[in-house]
């Protein structure tokens, strides 16, 4: 059977046409999808950028119902649900991106970590933790560990949080050996609560040995020498805190002016606050040279001229209230209701303020309640700062 050229001459441009005819079909496709996701997506980048947020999650909740494979629309909608509030929504988002077949490993490990962050804002740590602890071994690895290390720390869970510090120490992520010590001296007032307080002095030895700059392990064990009946040993673990972390002997003043009387010492511990005092005069340094003043010398009149040579270096309204307080040890006609008025006016000025959130509190806080920073608040009062 002879082939027919004019059927091969008819067909090719035949084939030709329904080529041409295909294509550009599957370009006029193309090119309305690529318009119209990006329409969407672009209009929730402006009401975004414009803090429209529920706008913007509106415009992104349609780019994904047109094209519900992006990835990429499915992190931005999580995390403006995240950002909102909306936790239950942004865990759905998340564990519907973990449950597709077709993600990739990157983003598998994107979504398990966006996932525990859900878990972590809306305070569901036992479900945030179980979230954090595969990433171990992904490039999200540093920031499961710290935020582990913010979760163990909330749940005042000391060993742990010491565990995941010393993987971060050994990984080159920076110098966790103050922290450390935190850890340690908060397991020793949890048991020195319960009684055992050789397991608290054990655990606050190896607090100084860990940081050995750190003033908190001295201070806490000065303490607890202190309640022991150890004046003596109390009064030398306060000179090392001096010699250690002189920034923050203020704060052990008023125990230092305590062991001092009870150990015997007083002179040593005058010598002591004098030279601290003439190098950063601060009130509860002051307060303390007042009391083993009065007691050295006998005369509570003269120990109270402090508060006069205090106020010839700084003006402070605290000094000038406490100076007035020992007025009526001289004077019939003390008019009590100043003094109210006084120590009324300087109850604020005695605080302690974080240097991170600006939360004020009556005590010191190694640990600031507000925006759980360590060593945050200065070892000074607000009067001072």
């Amino acid at each position: 059977m002879e082939f027919d050229l004019s059927w091969l001459l008819l067909g090719l441009p035949l084939a030709f046409m329904l080529g041409w005819v295909a294509s550009r079909m599957d370009l006029r496709q193309l090119r309305t999808e690529n318009r119209s996701a990006p329409k969407a997506y672009f209009k929730g980048l402006n009401f975004l950028l414009n803090e429209q947020q529920d706008q913007a999650i509106d415009a992104f909740i349609e780019a994904v119902q047109s094209d519900p494979d992006t990835s990429e629309l499915h992190f931005a909608l999580g995390n403006l649900f995240r950002r909102r509030g909306e936790y239950d929504r942004a865990v759905r988002v998340h564990e519907h991106l973990i449950a597709r077949g077709d993600l990739s490993q990157g983003d598998r490990e994107r979504a398990q970590y966006a996932l525990a962050l859900d878990f972590l804002k809306a305070g569901l740590l036992d479900r945030a933790e179980a979230a954090l602890l595969p990433l171990e071994g992904t490039p999200f690895e540093e920031q499961a560990r710290l935020a582990l290390l913010a979760l163990y720390e909330r749940s005042r869970d000391w060993p742990q949080a010491a565990a995941i510090a010393h993987k971060l120490q050994a990984a080159g992520q920076g110098d966790f050996s103050t922290r450390l010590a935190h850890y340690l001296c908060e397991q020793a007032q949890a048991r020195s609560t319960q009684g055992d307080m050789q397991r608290a002095q054990e655990l606050l030895e190896q607090a100084v040995a860990t940081a050995r700059d750190a003033a908190r392990p001295y201070l806490e064990l000065a303490r607890l020498q202190q309640a022991q009946g150890r004046s003596a040993a109390a009064l030398t673990r306060l000179q090392s805190l001096a010699d250690r972390a002189p920034a923050a002997l203020p704060l052990a003043a008023p125990l230092l002016a305590e062991a001092a009387q009870a150990a015997g010492q007083v002179g040593q511990a005058l010598t002591l606050l004098h030279t601290h005092y003439a190098a950063a005069p601060a009130l509860d340094l002051l307060q303390a040279i007042v009391t083993l003043e009065a007691v050295q010398s006998g005369n509570p009149q003269k120990a109270r001229q402090w508060w006069v040579k205090h106020l010839d270096k700084e003006l402070s309204l605290v000094a000038a209230a406490q100076w007035l307080s020992t007025e009526k040890l001289e004077h019939e006609e003390f008019h009590p209701q100043v003094q109210r008025a006084l120590d009324h006016a300087t109850k604020p000025l005695l605080r302690y303020r974080c240097a991170a959130c600006g939360f004020e509190a009556r005590q010191h806080f190694w640990h600031c309640p507000g925006c759980q920073s360590w060593d945050s608040y200065p070892p000074r009062r607000v009067e001072e700062l």
